[in-house]
């Protein structure tokens, strides 16, 4: 079959590889349809990232069983399902607290398309086919209604917006939230939207880039674009600021912005081996610093019910649709979010 390989930065290739089987009775295979490029794609495809190649790049997608295992009963043959992009069992000591992010029964930090950071090649979403073990954990159902195109980015980003926002503006209605955008591109826009669609009584979306600020006024959010996070100053403070660019600068801007005894939260752990952080003013306002990898399985059904009922709508960062065939070239395209897509699935 056809796998699409990371070789090196700027050059992906389509390889041809041999198809996956079921392992274990407790598999199903999945053909991708829909796969959503996410940030770190990008970074990826571009040397950003600094990873060495070669793998299976892509991971975020939705797309239709084609074989299960003999003990599999939540899915069958032709369900057409979405696959987190992080391999859980949904039955280990941290799976059940809802830590699927850290499943102990596959070695840490297990997901598709990120052989880099975990050390086993589970293949990648822009691929003719994917194993799933735990099929009966992992799959979810692809609601009937909505497009495929709405729902592969839940595999993994969408949902780490949602999972920003959710339990925040839960256990405080109507919090103000600041998003400081950059290299996340499309996530950073993702959670002001997701914000707002929970119940914030204020979100502002902060950002350097003229097109990202132009996205995220589509959602109907406040924005402000500005010329340099190291030299801004925010007029107000929030109770829930977010970092998703990155950076030091964006962080210590987060942080200046958030309200005392408010939260701030970091999309990423960085690049580079440490980050400083100013823990003195953070202990003079009684600020909580969060920062972790979404655990995608767990947060999932919530994200899709929210998406469903017509309040979150992730495929609006939605930049560029682009046929399944051409994502070795079309990867590379700067543009905030693609998906590709095979012929005929919208």
């Amino acid at each position: 079959m056809r796998q699409l390989t990371f070789v090196r930065p700027g050059v992906l290739e389509w390889w041809d590889v041999p198809e996956p089987t079921i392992q274990d009775d407790r598999d199903a295979v999945v053909r991708p349809l829909a796969v959503t490029r996410c940030d770190l794609d990008l970074y990826i495809a571009n040397g950003v990232a600094r990873f060495d190649g070669p793998f299976a790049i892509g991971h975020e997608t939705a797309g239709i069983v084609t074989a299960v295992g003999g003990a599999v009963r939540n899915v069958a043959i032709g369900d057409i399902v979405i696959v987190p992009f992080q391999i859980s069992c949904g039955s280990c000591r941290f799976c059940r607290r809802g830590l699927t992010n850290a499943c102990e029964a596959v070695p840490f930090r297990s997901s598709y398309g990120l052989k880099p950071v975990c050390g086993v090649e589970y293949g990648g979403t822009l691929s003719d086919l994917l194993r799933v073990p735990f099929a009966d954990h992992m799959l979810i159902k692809n609601p009937a209604g909505l497009k495929l195109s709405q729902t592969s980015s839940l595999a993994d980003s969408a949902t780490d917006a949602f999972s920003v926002a959710e339990p925040v503006l839960r256990q405080n209605p109507g919090a103000d939230v600041v998003v400081i955008g950059g290299r996340g591109q499309s996530l950073g826009i993702m959670i002001a939207h997701a914000a707002r669609s929970l119940g914030a009584r204020r979100v502002l979306y902060v950002d350097t880039d003229p097109r990202r600020i132009a996205k995220a006024r589509e959602y109907g959010v406040e924005v402000i674009e500005i010329k340099s996070f190291r030299d801004c100053q925010l007029p107000e403070r929030y109770f829930l600021a977010v970092d998703a660019d990155g950076s030091v600068c964006s962080l210590n801007l987060a942080i200046r912005s958030v309200e005392p005894g408010g939260i701030c939260h970091r999309m990423y752990g960085g690049f580079e081996s440490e980050t400083p952080v100013p823990l003195g003013h953070m202990y003079g306002q009684g600020i909580t610093l969060k920062i972790g990898r979404v655990n995608a399985r767990a947060s999932l059904p919530a994200c899709l019910a929210h998406v469903q009922a017509g309040h979150y709508h992730p495929e609006g960062v939605l930049t560029r649709r682009v046929s399944f065939e051409d994502a070795h070239e079309a990867i590379l395209d700067p543009s905030m979010k693609i998906v590709f897509l095979r012929d005929g699935v919208e």
